[in-house]
């Protein structure tokens, strides 16, 4: 073996056997997760328990093996790709195929591995897990007398105990005695008594303290029908109780080999050739009955030997639907409509009869099969992962692992899909198993030839890239305003859904480049370019607005007019590209709010008129003429949402009045200073940070309410409940209404007010904050009622 390939072995098996265990480790949970309820409150003891647990282990390796291989294969050639190992290795003249070849080696072990794991280990794991799962079921739970209740969870005796202490000492106990199968004529009544369980859990001994028993004799004679009662005071007691089945006992593993799962190659084989033999032969023995039955009427015409030798056809008889009168045409229909029910009748029996024998053979069909499709899967997904980690030239878990993750879920859906499709048999078995591997080998193929012939992965000219060129190309006789529209958020959809409506032509659509977000890291599209896909508008998502690809792309539009909400900044070059320029409209009445947060801004600083602004674009931020504004009021309680969707509307109307003058050539732009009224202040509006959005209870009430609102719903005002002890929790406040010092008293700010039913209040540097609407981190917003009815201890927190 010469260096490189132990070098390329080496960075393989290290991740390869960590993704592995990882992925084990995960599945195993997710194993634990699906029994838990099986195994809490038996009392089984921590071997039972790890056993168990190895034997579930041992039963998700032919999932955990794929995995491992295609997220190992790509991780080793993308972190050699992105160090520029791959490169250098190119360079000395060795080419990805022979790089590729020690890994395929391994990957082929490792399918070897996997088949072996599937015929010899995991049958006998789901032997022995089957078996465990049995012997669980039957052993009982343990015994835990409630206080107050009472309790039959001892056969043949129910017990009833007033109030208990941590030390076993139960007072005020009632035990009925029902061995005798006679209900509720012996009864034990004690002050006091103690319960211990033998060892072996096969018996419980019960001691009471000064007490009385109770025994009724309920025979009667023929002429006495009196009835005796015992009673019998005492000072102790001891009452012994035989159990059965609360100690877990291991019972014999080779119950559940029958079962298809439980079963290796050689077993499995043998059970398919016995059960297509019985379907063989219950077939013919059914087919024999047809044939020979009382149902047709010419039972020889079904003999061919015989047709042939009488050099006839078949069903040919000279007085074959022939009848002398109406009467015996309708009683041979009659008869043969009889006849045809029996026999459908009967097909129908022989199909229930042959249907448990059919449904046990596609179940061993499948078993088998899905031992060779889990080990080929394993080859399969490295010539997917290695290529990907070449061809994205990252070996992280970034954007290769996401991918990477992809295709293994499309391998998975597809497995499930395909065993299901098998086992309803849709498919055969042999297709329904190995349907996965027929996805997966021509994306494995496709991705290593062009990793070996190191292309990309994508050409330069894309699908939407030729459909753009297609399109400008395509010029009508009357030529409309070709538009280009520029936007991000659900703010700027309202007017290109307008646009469109109003029968402007939008060639394309720029917006930001879609990007990971939330746990699972899933591309998350902007509100723009999922409103322009499901219409069909062509997308531009760049990078960097410089780029001279993207300016190329943006040039072929063609367009006579840029339209802009809610986006970045553009350089020159990208502005001044159309005839009649570019223009933004911007959610404030300019020049007061400049800056990416107008609307909150205007909210959180009590201001009671807003608006919408269109203006020419130039080389500063939101500093060029002004061509059109539309006021609109801000109620004393309105929310940055509301305020938000009304001047949604509102920026839809005024694009369509600027566009139309712009076109018409009938608008006139006026510089921002003239807007200006005397000494006036101008209020900018920045991004906000995290810092902004958290409250200060030392400002005034009505300071923290325009806060709160100025933030609701996104990104929200924060705080943090902090306890007594320390501990510290986030707060989102959507809503609440200021109250004066006078309702709730002088105190702190900070200090929070609360019955813990109906209201939830924080006390300011004058008064008080009413909450209303709320969220707890990582729990679901709720109104302040069901808030409390979660958070009682209000009393022990403040908040920060």
């Amino acid at each position: 073996m010469k260096k490189l390939d132990r070098f390329i072995l080496k960075a393989f098996l290290g991740p390869f056997a960590a993704i592995l265990l990882i992925v084990v480790f995960i599945l195993m949970m997710q194993f634990l997760w699906l029994y838990i309820d099986e195994l809490v409150g038996k009392g089984l003891g921590l071997g039972v328990v790890l056993e168990f647990m190895f034997w579930g282990g041992c039963t998700i390796l032919p999932l955990a093996l794929p995995l491992a291989t295609l997220l190992a294969s790509m991780m080793t050639i993308g972190q050699m790709a992105e160090h520029n190992e791959l490169m250098a290795i190119k360079s000395a003249g060795i080419s990805l195929g022979r790089v590729l070849l020690p890994l395929g080696a391994a990957a082929v072990v490792v399918s070897i591995a996997a088949f072996f794991t599937g015929n010899d280990l995991v049958p006998k794991a789901f032997n022995e897990i089957f078996t465990l799962r049995d012997d669980i079921g039957r052993t009982k739970e343990e015994i835990k007398i409630p206080s107050g209740t009472f309790y039959d969870g001892i056969e043949g005796y129910i017990l009833r105990v007033e109030d208990q202490n941590k030390e076993g000492m139960m007072y005020s106990v009632m035990v009925y005695d029902h061995t005798s199968g006679k209900a509720n004529t012996a009864l034990t009544i004690a002050d006091s008594a103690q319960m211990k369980l033998s060892k072996a859990k096969d018996y419980l001994t019960f001691t009471l303290y000064h007490g009385t028993n109770y025994q009724e004799n309920n025979t009667r004679a023929y002429r006495d029908t009196t009835l005796e009662l015992q009673h019998v005071n005492f000072d102790r007691q001891t009452l012994i109780i035989p159990l059965k089945n609360y100690a877990f006992e291991k019972s014999d593993s080779s119950r559940f080999g029958s079962q298809a799962k439980a079963m290796r190659l050689g077993d499995l084989s043998h059970q398919r050739d016995s059960l297509r033999q019985t379907t063989t032969d219950a077939h013919k023995r059914y087919c024999a009955e047809i044939r020979h039955g009382s149902t047709f009427f010419l039972g020889d015409q079904l003999d061919t030997a015989r047709n042939a030798l009488k050099e006839r056809p078949p069903f040919s008889d000279e007085g074959f639907c022939k009848w002398k009168s109406l009467k015996d045409e309708i009683s041979a229909t009659g008869r043969a409509a009889e006849d045809a029910t029996r026999m459908a009748g009967d097909l129908n029996n022989y199909g229930h009869d042959l249907y448990e024998p059919i449904y046990y053979l596609r179940r061993t069909d499948i078993e088998f099969f899905k031992k060779f499709a889990q080990a080929l899967a394993c080859l399969l997904l490295f010539f997917i992962g290695a290529p990907l980690g070449a061809l994205i030239r990252k070996g992280g878990l970034g954007t290769s692992a996401i991918v990477s993750v992809l295709f293994f879920v499309l391998y998975w859906v597809v497995d499930i899909s395909g065993t299901k499709l098998a086992r309803d048999g849709a498919v055969a078995a042999r297709a329904g198993t190995f349907i996965s591997a027929f996805v997966l080998a021509p994306i494995g193929a496709f991705l290593t030839w062009k990793a070996v012939k190191d292309a990309s992965l994508f050409g330069n000219d894309t699908m939407a890239s030729w459909f753009r060129k297609v399109t400008s190309k395509l010029v009508r006789l009357v030529r409309p305003t070709r538009i280009v529209y520029m936007g991000t958020p659900e703010f700027a959809v309202a007017p290109l859904d307008a646009l469109r409506k109003n029968g402007y032509k939008v060639v394309g659509v720029v917006t930001v480049a879609d990007k990971p977000s939330g746990r699972g890291l899933k591309m998350n599209e902007s509100a723009v370019k999922q409103y322009a896909v499901a219409n069909g508008i062509p997308v531009l998502q760049p990078l960097k607005l410089k780029d001279p690809e993207f300016l190329d792309a943006l040039r072929a539009w063609k367009a006579d007019l840029f339209v802009v909400v809610a986006f970045r900044m553009l350089p020159e070059e990208v502005w001044r590209m159309p005839r009649l320029g570019t223009f933004n409209l911007h959610a404030a009445l300019l020049p007061q709010y400049r800056g990416a947060a107008p609307i909150n801004w205007a909210v959180i600083n009590g201001e009671r008129l807003t608006g919408v602004t269109t203006f020419m674009i130039d080389k500063d931020i939101d500093t060029g003429g002004i061509i059109l504004r539309q006021e609109s009021r801000i109620g004393p309680e309105d929310t940055a949402g509301e305020v938000h969707d009304r001047l949604m509307e509102l920026g839809s109307n005024l694009v369509i009045e600027t566009v139309e003058g712009l076109i018409q050539h009938n608008v006139e732009t006026r510089v921002q200073r003239s807007f200006i009224q005397g000494s006036e202040v101008l209020k900018p509006a920045p991004k906000l940070s995290k810092e902004t959005c958290r409250i200060d209870w030392k400002q005034p009430s009505r300071t923290v309410f325009n806060l709160v609102r100025g933030l609701s719903p996104y990104p929200a005002a924060w705080t943090e409940l902090v306890h007594e002890n320390g501990e510290r929790l986030p707060l989102k406040i959507y809503f609440g209404r200021p109250v004066s010092a006078d309702k709730y008293g002088p105190a702190a700010p900070g200090t929070l007010f609360s019955d813990g039913k109906s209201y939830l209040a924080v006390a300011t540097s004058d008064g008080a904050l009413e909450l209303t609407d709320l969220q707890l981190a990582g729990k679901k917003r709720l109104a302040v009622r069901d808030f409390l009815a979660g958070f009682r201890d209000s009393s022990s927190f403040h908040a920060e």
